[in-house]
């Protein structure tokens, strides 16, 4: 006669669970990990937020060497842009003045996220009346974003105007 419970040793019922448990946790690890990682990389709107009070800091503060560089020589100066090609996508690039923000003074850091220009133009009262614009795009979808602060020959400045701010 045949004994009908096998010689061999049957895997406990706990163990099968626990091998199933641990055959579907990987991947649903895996999932939450992606996702998580997701999240921490995509830019948040306080981030944005930071970027953009670099472009508002500098755009006075360039302005503000524009007029010491007047009260001192005489003249206005213009420069840039610079860095030529303008920052994409948030990364920071090398700021490198050119000859006119050299002799304005114009020093923003090593690195810059926008790109710097001072425009000099003639009002219709002949008088001269300097922009100073900073201009990037954060998000890197070709949209730029442009801070701009206007000098009038009394060395008064404007508030700095903003336009798509977003990008």
């Amino acid at each position: 006669m045949e004994n009908p419970v096998s010689d061999k040793p049957r895997m406990a019922t706990w163990k099968k669970v626990a091998l199933g448990v641990g055959v579907l946790a990987v991947p649903c690890l895996m999932a939450v990990g992606g996702v998580t990682f997701y999240l921490i990389s995509r830019r948040y709107p306080a981030q944005d937020q930071a970027l953009a009070n670099e472009a508002r800091v500098n755009v006075l503060r360039l302005c503000g060497d524009v007029q010491s560089y007047r009260d001192e020589h005489g003249v206005f100066l213009t420069g840039g842009p610079v860095p030529r090609e303008m920052p994409r996508g948030g990364r920071a690039v090398a700021f490198e003045p050119d000859e006119g923000l050299k002799k304005i003074g114009f020093d923003p850091g090593e690195r810059v996220r926008y790109q710097y220009q001072v425009v000099v133009q003639e009002t219709p009262l002949g008088e001269a009346e300097v922009t100073c614009f900073a201009r990037g795009d954060l998000d890197g979808d070709g949209q730029v974003s442009v801070f701009s602060v206007t000098l009038d020959t009394n060395g008064m400045t404007s508030p700095v105007k903003v336009d798509r701010e977003e990008e």
